[in-house]
C-alpha cells in the first residue's frame, strides 16, 4: 500500500480522520446510552485536539511499532499478503487503543471538561483516584470496537480511498 513517506503520512491522515470521530460517537454514545444529548461544544472542542493528537500517536508510535511487530510475528515471504496486512491492522489496533484510550480519559475525564465547561467540582485528586479505573474501564470496551471495527470496517475504507488517489 503506501510506499513513500509522503504516502504513509497520507494514509494514516485518512485513518485518524475516519477512525478519531467513529471512536468519539461510540464512546459518547456508551456513556450516555445513546448519541442524542451530547453537547456540540464538547466535540467541536475535543474532536480536533484528539484528530492531532492520534495523528501524532499513528505517525510517530503506532505503526512503526505496529509495523515491527506484525512482520516479526508474521514475516512477509511465510505468508500472504492478507495475513501480513491483518497482522498489521490487528497489531496497530492493540497499540494504538490502549494509548489512545489513554489520551481520551485525560481528554474527556480530566482537566479539559474542567477547563471548557467550568466544573467547579472537578479536583486533581479526584482525577488521580478515578483515572486508572476509568482508563481500564474504557479501554475494555473500546478494544474490541477498535480491533474489529479496524480488520472489518475502517482499514478497507482507508485502503480504497487512498487506492482511489494514488490509482497507478
Amino acid at each position: 500500500m503506501p510506499e513513500t513517506k509522503n504516502q504513509k503520512r497520507i494514509f494514516a491522515l485518512i485513518t485518524v480522520i475516519i477512525t478519531v470521530p467513529c471512536f468519539v460517537f461510540y464512546c459518547l454514545s456508551i456513556e450516555n446510552g445513546r448519541l442524542l444529548n451530547v453537547d456540540p461544544l464538547f466535540g467541536l472542542v475535543l474532536i480536533p485536539i484528539e484528530l492531532v493528537l492520534a495523528y501524532i500517536c499513528a505517525t510517530k508510535i503506532g505503526s512503526p511499532l505496529a509495523i515491527k511487530l506484525a512482520l516479526k510475528a508474521v514475516p512477509p515471504k511465510d505468508y500472504k499478503p492478507k495475513i501480513v496486512e491483518t497482522a498489521i491492522v490487528c497489531a496497530t489496533a492493540c497499540i494504538m487503543c490502549p494509548l489512545m484510550t489513554f489520551l481520551a480519559t485525560i481528554l474527556y475525564q480530566g482537566i479539559f471538561p474542567a477547563l471548557i465547561f467550568k466544573d467547579s467540582s472537578f479536583t486533581l485528586i479526584n482525577f488521580f483516584i478515578n483515572f486508572i479505573p476509568i482508563f481500564l474501564q474504557s479501554f475494555i470496551q473500546n478494544f474490541p470496537f477498535a480491533l474489529l471495527g479496524q480488520l472489518f470496517f475502517i482499514q478497507p475504507l482507508v485502503r480504497s480511498i487512498f487506492k482511489f488517489i494514488y490509482k497507478k
